[in-house]
C-alpha cells in the first residue's frame, strides 16, 4: 500500500501538466539493463549526486551489489556514504523536516520513479534543466516546469541556457554533450533497475514459459488426435 501511495503522489504533477495542456517532449533513453558497467556507473553517479536528498529505500545495498556485480568491499568503500550496514536499505541521511524546509517539500523516494513515469521521462527530465533566475534555485525544467530542485548535475553538464526558439545551449561543464548524455543514461538505467530488480529474470523466465506452453500444446494436440481417432 505504501508503494502504491508513493506512486500515486509521484504521478500527480504529470496529470496536472497534462490537464493544463503542457506538451512534454521526451527523448529515448535507450537503457540497456544487460550493461552492468553502465549500471555501476549509474550507482556511482546516483550516490554522489542524488543520494544526499533522494533515497531508494526499497533497495538494499547488498542486493544492488549482487545484481550489478559489485564486490561488497567496493560497495562499502565507493558507494556507501553513511554508517549503514551493507544489508540495510538505501536511505539518505537528510531529515525529512529539514528537507521540507530547505526545498519546500520533502524530496521523494526514487525507487519506483522509473516505473511510474517511464525511463524516457526520467532521462528527459535530467537533461531538461536550464537557467531561470526567477526560480528559487536559479533553474527550471522543460519536462517539469517550476521544478523545485537544483540542477545537481550542473558541474558535469555545464550551464544550460534556454534560447528564444526553445533550444538549450550549454557552456562549461566537465563532460561534453555525448559524455553527459551517457552519464544521464547511466543514472536512468540504475533507476530503471531499482524500480524492478527482477525485470531481466522475469523476461528470461517468460521465454521459457512460452516455450513450455508451445511444446505442451503440441503434445496435447497429438494426444487429442490419438484419443479421438477411434471416436466415430
Amino acid at each position: 500500500m505504501k508503494k502504491l501511495l508513493i506512486a500515486l503522489v509521484t504521478l500527480l504533477p504529470t496529470l496536472a501538466m497534462a490537464a493544463s495542456g503542457h506538451t512534454i517532449h521526451l527523448e529515448d533513453a535507450n537503457v540497456d539493463l544487460h550493461d552492468k558497467a553502465s549500471l555501476e556507473r549509474g550507482v556511482d553517479l546516483f550516490q554522489h549526486y542524488c543520494s544526499g536528498c533522494h533515497s531508494t529505500q526499497y533497495q538494499r545495498y547488498e542486493r544492488v551489489a549482487t545484481d550489478i556485480g559489485i564486490s561488497s568491499d567496493d560497495m562499502r568503500n565507493k558507494y556507501m556514504f553513511t554508517d549503514a550496514k551493507i544489508g540495510e536499505l538505501m536511505q539518505n541521511a537528510i531529515p525529512h523536516k529539514d528537507a521540507a524546509k530547505w526545498f519546500g517539500a520533502t524530496p521523494p523516494d526514487l525507487t519506483l520513479v522509473a516505473r511510474v513515469r517511464g525511463e524516457d521521462w526520467v532521462y528527459s527530465y535530467l537533461k531538461g534543466f536550464y537557467k531561470d533566475p526567477s526560480r528559487p534555485f536559479g533553474v527550471n525544467n522543460t519536462v517539469f516546469p517550476s521544478v523545485g530542485m537544483p540542477h545537481v548535475l550542473e558541474e558535469l553538464q555545464g550551464t544550460p541556457v534556454k534560447q528564444e526558439d526553445g533550444t538549450i545551449v550549454v557552456t562549461g561543464g566537465k563532460l561534453n554533450a555525448e559524455e553527459y548524455d551517457q552519464a544521464v543514461r547511466d543514472i536512468t538505467g540504475f533507476l530503471v533497475y531499482s524500480a524492478e530488480p527482477v525485470q531481466l529474470e522475469r523476461k528470461a523466465m517468460g521465454w521459457w514459459v512460452l516455450g513450455f506452453l508451445f511444446i505442451f500444446f503440441i503434445v496435447a494436440y497429438l494426444l487429442k488426435k490419438e484419443y479421438w481417432k477411434d471416436v466415430h
